[in-house]
């Protein structure tokens, strides 16, 4: 049957039987047609051999490994930490015997803020969205029985702190007798997407890019199996973002931190390898599988066309995905487990290297040890039972995937190219141009759930009037706070403060004269110094930030 016959049967069919919708749209806004075949790659003028290729070859659409995952599952984690150091230590040796393969440390908000479990501001927050940590003293304790090379790899949220945590680990390393090379540590170390979305910001945007590739040229000078940074747009989808300024966002993030790096004389072949990228992944099943595929290509010619890399580990891109919080709801809670194992599915066909599911009660509270479980469960089942990691890039050459793919990219160039035109990433955040998108992404998505245009599942249809199912939130004990604190002021009052208050003074002077900060921090973090010290010195030369308004 010829085509234009086949449409007239379409819309005899469509007469019959009406249709669900006047337009179909991507979470993004593409129009979805009805049927997807090679007139549609042609029209994009796609080419096989530029545009697909095959896995582990440039532009690695398909992968960034010729095996993928018939040589090896990707990375599997939970996002862990809370309360005090032994509460995590516990948890992660639970989780490792459960076959979990790395170890994700989540730090409570005055940590990740640089303030001391003892700060004013810090009261009620202690222990609550992830571990305290002050010192090294706490290091040791969370990371007591587990040495550092046991996980595959140990992966932290630090951003503001990101150098100081780097540090916080190579002290760990010294104590535990473990040779930096023996381990791998993966920093977020991601600044800029703080002033867009978390606001986990502590000094201006300019002295914290400087900050964040201390990190960077410190690594690749000393220890380039560690990945000091992780470009992240998970935090700007989940603050409202779409699929596409996911992308453009994260790549223009990027750019910036390239260009930094590079302006301290360091060259793209060695530090380009240690970076890597963390997206989100919400419901919307082949949109986000061919997100990390666009992401995937956009990166390495990125890499080789603007950069001018040659190493091919430079122009691949390793994706870690986290499973999204604002698709999960707090009504009928178990509907969150398919939720988690669809989105896991997408990141799997996508061609994740990592993977972090979210517990099915996250969204009430830190996952309870059970709802973890079945969290990391869902991962081995996916795994092990399904036969979706048997064949490298399953999808590769659907017609729909590969229009869809090439359709996110042409969209997500055209808005790096507006970023570009405002003077860069950070020029372009500190004037309000991601936050104005995000938020009027985020308000069209709320108001389609409120009107009952996008359905969600137990929220706006398909209710239940009382719920069957009660979930037993996770809380911090209360008295968490009054220990650590209580720790703290005995670590104070029995370390050597004269080598603290020295090794904080040569801090300040590192500070003054530009230099990369990672051996003055080291050196206090081994003194005992806190990391409120560290900041309240840092704060004291490059000052606080505070946001600015902006208006859609």
């Amino acid at each position: 049957m010829k085509k234009e016959e086949w449409k007239r049967l379409l819309e005899q069919d469509y007469k019959n039987r009406g249709m669900r919708k006047p337009i179909f749209l991507s979470d993004s806004g593409i129009e979805l047609k009805d049927v997807y075949d090679e007139d549609d790659l042609i029209e994009i003028d796609f080419n096989r051999e530029r545009d697909l290729g095959l896995p582990g070859i440039f532009p690695y659409t398909r992968g960034i490994y010729p095996s993928m995952y018939r040589a090896d599952f990707w990375i599997m984690g939970q996002y862990s930490g809370f309360g005090n150091p032994e509460a995590t230590n516990e948890r992660f040796k639970y989780l490792l015997s459960k076959g979990q393969t790395a170890l994700a440390l989540a730090l409570d908000l005055p940590t990740q803020l640089g303030l001391e479990s003892s700060h004013e501001l810090a009261d009620g927050e202690v222990g609550k969205a992830g571990v305290a940590i002050n010192s090294l003293k706490d290091m040791e304790e969370i990371f007591d029985g587990i040495p550092l090379s046991k996980p595959r790899q140990i992966f932290t949220t630090a951003n503001a702190i990101g150098p100081i945590m780097l540090a916080l680990f190579l002290a760990l390393a010294e104590k535990q007798g473990i040779h930096p090379s023996e381990f791998t540590i993966v920093l977020q170390n991601d600044i800029l997407k703080e002033y867009v979305a978390r606001g986990a910001y502590i000094f201006p945007p300019a002295p914290s890019l400087r900050f964040s590739i201390d990190a960077v040229e410190y690594c690749t000078k000393f220890h380039p199996n560690f990945k000091p940074i992780v470009v992240c747009g998970s935090h700007m989808r989940q603050a409202g973002a779409n699929a596409i300024e996911e992308v453009a966002f994260t790549l223009s993030n990027a750019k910036a931190y390239i260009d930094e790096a590079l302006s301290r004389g360091l060259d793209i072949d060695d530090f380009a390898p240690t970076m890597e990228s963390q997206l989100s992944v919400p419901m919307n099943l082949f949109e986000e599988i061919a997100k990390y595929r666009a992401f995937r290509r956009m990166w390495a010619r990125l890499l080789k066309e603007n950069y001018g890399a040659k190493k091919p580990e430079s122009m691949k891109c390793f994706i870690r995905v986290y499973t999204t919080g604002y698709t999960m709801t707090a009504h009928q809670p178990l509907n969150n487990i398919v939720r988690v194992t669809i989105e896991a599915l997408a990141a799997i066909l996508g061609g994740a290297q990592s993977l972090s599911t979210n517990a099915m009660d996250e969204v009430l509270s830190i996952p309870s040890q059970e709802a973890a479980h079945v969290a990391l469960m869902t991962q081995h089942i996916l795994a092990n039972e399904t036969g979706i990691a048997d064949v490298v890039d399953p999808l590769g050459g659907s017609y729909y995937i590969e229009y869809l793919t090439n359709e996110i990219e042409t969209k997500a160039l055209e808005l790096m190219k507006q970023i570009d035109e405002k003077g860069g990433a950070q020029k372009a955040i500190e004037a309000g141009f991601y936050q104005m998108l995000i938020r009027r992404s985020a308000g069209e998505y709320q108001k389609e759930i409120e009107s009952g245009k996008r359905i969600i599942v137990g929220l706006n249809k398909f209710k239940e009037e009382k719920e069957k199912v009660k979930i037993e939130c996770f809380k911090v004990d209360e008295a968490v706070q009054e220990r650590v604190i209580k720790k703290l002021h005995n670590l104070k009052s029995t370390r050597n403060n004269e080598k603290v208050i020295n090794s904080l003074h040569h801090l300040e002077k590192e500070v003054r004269l530009g230099k990369n900060l990672v051996p003055s921090i080291l050196e206090c973090i081994r003194s005992y110094a806190t990391i409120g010290e560290i900041c309240e010195v840092l704060g004291k030369i490059w000052g606080r930030y505070e946001e600015s308004p902006t208006w859609l």
